[in-house]
């Protein structure tokens, strides 16, 4: 953590704490021994002048802050080699903190170039590509997204076309549409990529598969014949990665370049289909865990930030003639920012079962048992849009808080807005996501109706629920989860009684779908409320922390579930399931939990351990000394670097001039 001289106002916060902060950080982290390897990892980044003599990110051109991702990405490949980093977990640690909100150009290459040749490849095309991917001696990119199609993964565009005689693949871009477009590192730092393209074979189309293609030269770079390559241009934020568009004109490659570790295309040109087209949702679970885990995490720094500036910024009155008031003492900033804390200490425990779950079943998937796959597929796909809806909303919301000071660069807050709220839409439009998870509660709530038993965290679909809460004042864990599960269950039979009912008065079942789209929309939504909200509260139960750090969890967990119910009060009453009671039960606790809450605030965010350069925050500084880091920062604007700026000789004298003929 930063060093020097404390605000006072942030040392006082520290001092109210009413439980340890390092315990909590352990407990957040993994344990003392990830904790203390996590710490000295970002040490290492912390004390390399090479970092600190970089120009800073938001005084950068786009062009600039691509360069100078890829003079970051070569410094920190020697760093690695010579601190010996290996572990998964390190390497994450040392990128995280070495391009702090920002995407390396080259990152592709090992968050889904290299997963998808080691899930999809056989040991054939592993040993002669993943050798070199690894060492970078080649660089890939993954090609899927086109200018008309993105989430729709069946109507891409890009056909690969097997010609027996020559046992090649031929790849077309057969429109303008079917223009690959948006992958990351694709534009001009790329070599290779595999791309999702139509297969055919024989006179048929085989849908979608995987195919290894060579872009440029290992030479020179240049791009190989029947290859268009360019960047999209500037986009909302992502400077750092130079996003691609890619079109292909009868571009051949051998037989060999499609990924058949499931699917095969034989030399005669015979078509063998994977014993289950299942296995392929492997490397989309991977990613789609990246992805939740982010949300957490850039949630939790935008909280880390406007809370600390809450406790540091004093403004108006609330006695008349008194001492400006600490912000983070009004009522209303805490009714914006204590759920948000609640929200992110939810995603971190909902983003740690995920992983783990993922790293269990994958051993299962490796070994070909894919029962427990669907699951598992439809959680990340829910999990994925409901934490970045909420996480990208949420930080918009700490900007707001921090006041016009949280418009500025200088905030930290714009670069990890525009950093998260990309994770709305790739890897899966959110809307597409969550109907995603619809059609497969849709398939479990069949089960259920069956007479056929429903195992995991779906059990509760079809189960005898009470019509009534028996919610009291004190607004037990118990109660809470009896309402999500009720909201869940409720939402999700009346989205198949909607669909029936269609379907029996003549609709299509594909009709029926969309007229009920909304409704079932909501029911998924509810249902990945109901996970993070129960494994919330199973996460602390089982964790092992003394009881003062427990208590506060427990409280924090409460407000989480309890402000969720208040947001969507309509849904949990709808059928009076919850009363009027039983809302000003609840508005009552989420008031009371404000004030027990209000002395650990800064705790909390201390808790999860965001060293400052991480952060780059003038405002969320672990010293507090924002007024002196917000000038600091005003003064090294370029503008600021001569005291009379050229535009004044070329545009501002001759207007003053007294000849003007404006």
């Amino acid at each position: 953590m930063s060093q020097g001289s404390i605000n006072p106002d942030l040392a006082k916060e520290r001092q109210k704490a009413t439980f340890n902060v390092e315990n909590l950080s352990v407990l957040l982290h993994g344990g003392p021994a990830k904790l203390k390897r996590k710490r000295y990892i970002e040490n290492i980044v912390r004390e390399d002048p090479f970092y600190r003599q970089l120009k800073p990110w938001s005084y950068c051109s786009v062009e600039e802050q691509y360069e100078t991702a890829l003079t970051k990405h070569m410094h920190v490949k020697k760093q690695i080699e010579k601190h010996g980093l290996t572990d998964r977990n390190d390497l994450m640690i040392y990128k995280q903190s070495a391009f702090p909100n920002e995407t390396d150009p080259i990152g592709i290459n090992t968050g889904m170039f290299i997963p998808t040749l080691e899930q999809q490849g056989t040991e054939e095309q592993k040993a002669k590509w993943l050798s070199l991917a690894y060492q970078e001696k080649i660089i890939g990119t993954y090609a899927q997204t086109e200018l008309g199609h993105g989430t729709f993964l069946r109507g891409l565009e890009t056909t690969a076309t097997y010609d027996p005689k020559t046992k090649e693949f031929i790849l077309n871009t057969p429109s303008l549409s079917a223009t690959k477009f948006w992958p990351g590192g694709l534009g001009r730092t790329s070599n290779h990529c595999v791309v999702v393209a139509q297969l055919y074979t024989q006179g048929k189309c085989h849908g979608i598969h995987i195919f290894m293609l060579q872009l440029r030269s290992l030479e020179d770079h240049s791009l190989l014949p029947g290859i268009e390559n360019g960047v999209i241009g500037n986009k909302f934020g992502f400077g750092t990665n130079d996003n691609g568009y890619l079109k292909l004109n009868s571009v051949k490659i051998p037989r060999e370049n499609m990924m058949m570790r499931y699917s095969k295309v034989l030399e005669d040109g015979t078509y063998i289909k994977p014993e289950n087209t299942k296995v392929t949702y492997g490397v989309m679970v991977l990613v789609r865990s990246f992805i939740v885990r982010g949300a957490a995490l850039h949630l939790a720094e935008a909280c880390t930030i406007a809370i600390r500036y809450s406790a540091v910024r004093r403004q108006s009155e609330l006695t008349p003639g008194g001492i400006e008031p600490q912000i983070l003492d009004y009522q209303t900033q805490q009714y914006r920012l204590f759920p948000l804390l609640s929200t992110a200490y939810a995603f971190h425990f909902a983003s740690t079962n995920m992983t783990e779950t993922y790293e269990r079943i994958s051993k299962q998937i490796e070994a070909g048992r894919l029962d427990q796959l669907p699951q598992l597929h439809a959680l990340a796909a829910g999990l994925k849009a409901f934490t970045t809806y909420a996480g990208s909303a949420g930080i918009e919301v700490c900007r707001i808080c921090c006041g016009g000071h949280g418009y500025s660069h200088a905030s930290g807050l714009p670069k990890i807005y525009v950093c998260a709220v990309p994770g709305c839409t790739y890897e899966g439009e959110n809307t597409v996501m969550m109907l995603q998870v619809a059609r497969y509660l849709m398939k479990c709530h069949r089960t259920k109706q069956q007479g056929k038993s429903l195992s995991g965290f779906v059990s509760y679909i079809g189960e005898p629920m009470e019509k009534n809460s028996r919610m009291d004042d004190e607004v037990s864990f118990t109660c809470i989860v009896k309402a999500y599960k009720h909201r869940a269950a409720r939402l999700i039979e009346e989205a198949a009684k909607q669909m029936q009912s269609f379907i029996q008065s003549g609709s299509p079942a594909h009709e029926a779908w969309n007229k009920s789209s909304v409704q079932l929309f909501l029911a998924a939504n509810a249902h990945c409320h109901l996970f993070c909200v129960q494994n919330f509260i199973d996460s602390i139960r089982n964790c092992k922390v003394d009881s003062n750090t427990s208590k506060v969890l427990y409280e924090v967990c409460q407000l989480y579930g309890v402000h969720g119910i208040l947001e969507n009060l309509g849904e949990f009453m709808q059928d009076n399931f919850l009363t009027g009671q039983h809302a000003e039960y609840l508005q009552k606790k989420m008031l009371t939990l404000f004030d027990v809450m209000r002395p650990n605030a800064v705790a909390l965010v201390d808790a999860f351990d965001f060293p400052d350069h991480t952060l780059q925050s003038c405002l969320g500084r672990y010293d507090g000394q924002v007024y002196q880091a917000l000038y600091d920062y005003a003064k090294m604007a370029p503008m600021n670097q001569t005291e009379v700026h050229s535009t004044y000789y070329t545009h501002l004298k001759p207007l003053m001039s007294a000849d003007s003929k404006l």
